[in-house]
């Protein structure tokens, strides 16, 4: 059964199976790249200290000033 408003028939079929709503399965089937792994930054240990600093400051990590960078590291993968 073709739904003429649904992009991805096969994902909003998934969804639904899922239990997601119409509605909800509808929105994430409409959206362009759904489902595509996303992200593109780069692994921690090619960060700088400062960068992870800045991060762990981003998600209010205690005792960062005095971490050194796999500490930070670990940190952040631990939060």
């Amino acid at each position: 059964m073709a739904r003429s408003r649904i992009k991805n028939e096969d994902q909003y079929d998934a969804l639904r199976d899922k239990g997601y709503s119409k509605e909800k399965a509808a929105r994430i089937a409409n959206t362009p790249d759904a489902g595509k792994k996303g992200g593109k930054a780069k692994p921690y240990e090619e960060w700088t200290k400062e960068e992870l600093y800045e991060q762990a400051k981003n998600v209010d990590i205690d005792g960062r000033s005095k971490m050194k960078k796999d500490e930070l590291i670990t940190a952040l993968r631990n939060n």
